[in-house]
């Protein structure tokens, strides 16, 4: 494997903005990225966007039909530094912490985490019942690292965009690949006493 590959699953949870920013950041590093969008995550597209699921499509490397639980990334032989789930609804969520494998995304991440590979999950949902966070424990347990984009606002954003740029690429440092975005101590946000 020449260059590295990473796996981006876009669920049906509210945020669909979440999966396009990954696939931005992403488009800067030297990684190939694999996309796969829920069927759900198309019908918010819709109503949350005015995004052309085509031009997102467009953004990735290779794009897998929700549908085909025989593809490359549906096998733990095909090697990835991991995989991003940008939304994670609490369907998908469920899914993942069940091993249920009834589509392409949540079979990808059932094969991350039997290799013990990195998946994140930028888990979308508010409040949480208690199910939610059994799932979340679950997964957790399994090695899964779950990753609600809270805004962070010790950077004083001005735009919707930062907020989100900033959760999306805080979930990429977690796979080591490196963004420029306002860090704590850093620069404009070093505290002195």
């Amino acid at each position: 494997m020449s260059r590295q590959r990473i796996i981006l699953g876009i669920s049906g949870a509210s945020g669909f903005q979440y999966g396009v920013k990954a696939l931005q950041l992403l488009k800067q590093q030297d990684v190939e990225v694999h996309l796969t969008i829920s069927k759900g995550a198309v019908k918010t597209c819709e109503l949350e966007t005015d995004y052309r699921l085509e031009e997102i499509k467009a953004l990735a490397d290779v794009v897998y039909p929700i549908d085909n639980v025989g593809a490359a990334i549906a096998s733990g032989s095909f090697k990835t530094m991991g995989m991003l789930i940008a939304p994670c609804s609490m369907r998908t969520l469920a899914a993942v912490a069940c091993g249920i494998s009834d589509n392409l995304l949540t079979r990808a991440a059932d094969v991350i985490l039997k290799e013990r590979r990195r998946l994140v999950l930028l888990a979308r949902e508010t409040p949480l019942n208690a199910a939610h966070i059994r799932n979340m424990q679950d997964v957790t347990n399994m090695g899964g690292i779950i990753f609600p984009p809270v805004p962070a606002l010790y950077q004083r954003p001005q735009t919707v965009d930062e907020i989100i740029t900033h959760s999306v690429a805080r979930a990429l440092d977690l796979f080591g690949l490196e963004t420029s975005i306002p860090r704590w101590g850093e620069g404009e946000n070093k505290r002195v006493r």
